[in-house]
């Protein structure tokens, strides 16, 4: 199925459909507990880092939920470090809804959430790197990115055992037709 945006001029909201019919949009402030709570287990599991409540409502712009009716089973957010790169983080799909290509689908999103906002590269620092290899994202070292290293990975209580992997998703192509060189 193609998946192709719908952009509300007047509230910019992301809306698309994806293969298992569920709605990708931007969240409501209501619905910031329901975010939460899809990443409460792996946060307590170890394998992702909170995000708190006030935090996730100051930047609502920058997130993006799946939806099966008024249930959230999905969400992603972008961070920006500057005009050029963005993260996707915070990618949770609720345990029922797996294995579906919602994971995809919101990290789709995603990329196209950057590309609107002009960005060149999306990065990605994850376990899951198959998902985010098989949509285009291209493994890179950490170290590349040292707004990201300098932001959010210094001040990490993993980074001293960090497994997480860099990925790199390149939306401008240079005039060869590769990725464009910075």
């Amino acid at each position: 199925m193609s998946i192709s945006p719908v952009v509300s001029d007047t509230d910019k909201v992301m809306h698309k459909k994806t293969k298992v019919d569920l709605t990708i949009r931007t969240p409501q402030e209501s619905e910031v507990d329901s975010i939460l709570a899809l990443f409460e287990y792996e946060v307590r599991a170890g394998k992702m880092l909170p995000r708190s409540g006030d935090n996730i409502r100051r930047q609502l712009d920058t997130w993006l939920v799946a939806t099966d009716g008024d249930r959230v089973v999905g969400c992603v957010s972008l961070v920006f470090f500057d005009a050029g790169l963005c993260e996707v983080r915070s990618l949770a799909v609720d345990r029922g809804c797996r294995g579906r290509g919602l994971g995809s689908e919101l990290v789709l999103a995603a990329v196209d959430l950057a590309r609107s906002h002009g960005v060149r590269r999306v990065l990605a620092l994850t376990r899951a790197a198959t998902l985010f290899e098989q949509i285009g994202f291209q493994r890179d070292a950490v170290q590349n990115y040292p707004e990201k290293v300098w932001r959010d990975c210094a001040p990490c209580p993993f980074r001293n055992c960090c497994d997480e992997v860099a990925l790199i998703y390149h939306l401008v192509e240079s005039a060869d037709g590769g990725p464009e060189k910075e």
